[in-house]
């Protein structure tokens, strides 16, 4: 059996903090954007580090485990 929660877990992550998908922080214009499909290279930054910490969060401290088949 393969465990498919740490690729279900990394691939939600990564759709929803995509930037400027739902939010992007720092914005344009303000603080957080919500949906407005840009992106800078400050927003690519901040969200690669949210996605790292969260990712890390998700895999070492609650194991998230999946098993399909």
């Amino acid at each position: 059996m393969s465990d498919w929660g740490p690729v279900f877990v990394a691939l939600v992550l990564f759709v929803l903090l995509t930037p400027g998908l739902l939010f992007q922080v720092p914005g344009r214009h303000r603080c957080v954007e919500f949906g407005n499909f840009q992106t800078s290279g400050a927003s690519i930054m901040i969200h690669s580090l949210l996605y790292f910490a969260l990712v890390c969060v998700f895999f070492l401290a609650v194991k998230v485990h999946l098993y399909l088949g």
